[in-house]
């Protein structure tokens, strides 16, 4: 798998399970139970990175969902991603993940309940934009798949009993002068919240991405007379 794999087609179970790499690997990635997240993420998270057996949401498909799974792929997390048809290799690679440790599956089919329990088996961080709102009992399968297996359920969309919710609530593009220029970079405000340690609402502004294409910490937009804005709310 050393430069990312693309399933074309739906795939049946049996082939999900075949590419499976915990199930032939003994490297694990350590540490505790979390997963490690960048560095301007960590304080938007309750355990300050991706706690193994959760469910994470993203809000909307975008920069922030890749971004999520990013820090642990780069330090040797196996990451699939399925239910994005326009997620190439070359993106996810630009967005921090390692292509050499990555499946795209664009469409999992209509027996993708099936296949995302299965990914949950075999890796580290299944992030999943699913077509509607699935129905309660079939959440609770997949919740319960991903703590069997200790994996991560990142979801790009609502997910009712998600442990921690992330969504972009503000957002202002860089780059564009007076009808010129193109758009170098973009500074969002994050927030944060979820159930348990997660229960405080939390925010950071980001730039998602910066001008170097990297995701950082930013400071807020001030206006005129305005006080600085903390980066994570106490609640």
């Amino acid at each position: 798998m050393a430069a990312g794999l693309i399933l074309e087609r739906p795939p049946d179970v049996a082939r999900v399970v075949a590419l499976s790499p915990m199930r032939h690997r003994d490297d694990v990635l350590p540490g505790a139970g979390i997963l490690p997240v960048l560095p301007a993420l960590s304080d938007l998270l309750p355990a300050g990175g991706l706690q193994r057996g959760s469910v994470v949401t993203s809000g909307d498909w975008g920069l922030l969902s890749l971004a999520l799974a990013a820090g642990a792929s780069a330090t040797g997390a196996w990451c699939a991603v399925t239910g994005v048809p326009a997620l190439g290799v070359r993106a996810a690679a630009d967005a921090g993940l390692d292509p050499g440790r990555l499946v795209l599956i664009p469409d999992p089919g209509q027996n993708w309940p099936q296949v995302v329990a299965s990914l949950l088996d075999g890796f580290d961080i299944v992030l999943l934009r699913p077509a509607g709102q699935p129905p309660a009992q079939l959440r609770r399968k997949l919740e319960a798949a991903a703590r069997r297996h200790a994996s991560v359920l990142l979801v790009a969309g609502e997910w009712p009993g998600a442990q921690t919710r992330l969504v972009v609530s503000e957002e202002e593009w860089t780059g564009i002068g007076a009808g010129y220029g193109r758009l170098r970079a973009r500074k969002v405000r994050v927030a944060a919240s979820g159930r348990g340690a997660g229960e405080r609402p939390r925010f950071r502004w980001l730039w998602l991405p910066g001008p170097d294409g990297t995701v950082t910490a930013a400071e807020p937009w001030l206006a005129a007379g305005d006080a600085a804005e903390p980066l994570v709310s106490s609640g």
